[in-house]
């Protein structure tokens, strides 16, 4: 119990700040394991972070775009999903967990980890060495199992889908881990090169598991099985499904409800009232149609609205040393998803226009 009030504390002093409802993860991952992993819970809960906000903005232009809402809902076992989002929350949380906790004993922050030199000396190709200072994903992916799969102590087919996405996140890592050399020689002719791993830009990571969200697979079980688990024909007619699919691939038992609709039960705001986008320099084809996806399709119209921001603008220096700015007036056009008038409006607006 002293160990949980410390972490809670730890927490709440140290990135309540920086946290809000999101923060539940975070809390949830710093109640595991034992004291001395109380030197991780800086780590653990900046990569919690990072992970949600990887979700946000891989789904910004989306129906579902990762609401607080639904990570709030995500705690307690009566309101938790299995759908396809909720995979992707798993696998980017347990991979931001994973990718801070690597990156940050490759910088020397921890005692007892450091880069990983269990290659060097090795041939690993035709012109190249293993050398250098590898980010130990090994000792990221030890803790941060212990702290993200902590959480789910159940045996049911959630609990185990649950894990099975954990991992996909993990592995995510490894996968999207770059090479990188330095050329030995005479006058620099590189005839010899020394290489090491290192991880990718975390924004690589969420892309490659945004890619696994669309692509992933469903598991088509009793719901009875997905809620209960306990009996051990349940178990292995469960760990049997699970068997069947690919670590690497991210997994889900449910359909998604109808997120155009706003559900306060499952903690779903809809799509009205959605900021979209029909215009702008270097936009996506996916950012393009976000007009479309979010009000259109939804039975939502889209609405402009204009807004007068105000920026410094013309800025010169004056010697010596100042700069002084212009304040320039700038009109920026806005798209929402709103709702349709019906017909009573419409014909309401009319006549009291004609008046």
């Amino acid at each position: 119990m002293e160990f949980k009030k410390l972490c809670i504390l730890t927490t709440v002093l140290v990135f309540g700040p920086l946290f809000t409802t999101s923060a539940w993860s975070v809390n949830n991952f710093l109640m595991t394991g034992p004291k001395a992993y109380l030197t991780y819970s800086t780590s653990v809960a900046v990569g919690a972070q990072s992970g949600i906000e990887e979700c946000k903005f891989q789904f910004t232009w989306e129906r579902w775009n990762c609401p607080e809402s639904i990570l709030q809902l995500a705690t307690h076992n009566a309101l938790r999903s299995a759908t396809r989002e909720t995979s992707f929350v798993h696998a980017i949380s347990s991979a931001g967990v994973m990718y801070t906790l690597t990156r940050n004993c490759s910088m020397g922050d921890f005692d007892n980890c450091g880069c990983d030199d269990s290659r060097n000396g090795r041939v690993g190709g035709r012109g190249w060495v293993w050398g250098g200072c590898s980010d130990n994903v090994e000792f990221g992916e030890r803790i941060s199992k212990h702290f993200v799969d902590g959480l789910e102590t159940g045996q049911d087919a959630r609990a185990l889908m649950n894990l099975h996405n954990n991992e996909a996140g993990r592995l995510a890592v490894k996968a999207t881990m770059k090479r990188t050399c330095k050329c030995h020689g005479v006058s620099g002719s590189c005839s010899v090169q020394t290489c090491w791993l290192q991880l990718a830009e975390f924004r690589d990571i969420g892309n490659h598991l945004k890619v696994k969200h669309d692509q992933a697979l469903k598991l088509e079980m009793d719901k009875k099985k997905i809620r209960s688990g306990n009996s051990a024909d349940n178990r292995g007619a469960i760990a049997d499904a699970f068997g069947s699919v690919a670590k690497t691939e991210l997994i889900f038992l449910e359909d998604s409800p109808d997120y155009c609709l706003k559900n306060i039960s499952l903690g779903l705001q809809g799509t009205e009232g959605r900021e979209c986008l029909q215009s702008g320099k270097n936009l996506t084809q996916w950012e393009r149609r976000s007009c479309r996806r979010l009000c259109t399709e939804c039975g939502l119209k889209v609405e402009e609205k204009k807004t007068e921001i105000i920026t410094s603008c013309n800025c010169k220096f004056h010697w010596c040393c100042t700069v002084k700015c212009e304040q320039c007036k700038q009109i920026v056009i806005k798209h929402y998803c709103s709702k349709r008038e019906r017909n009573s409006d419409v014909k309401r607006k009319s006549r009291a226009q004609q008046r």
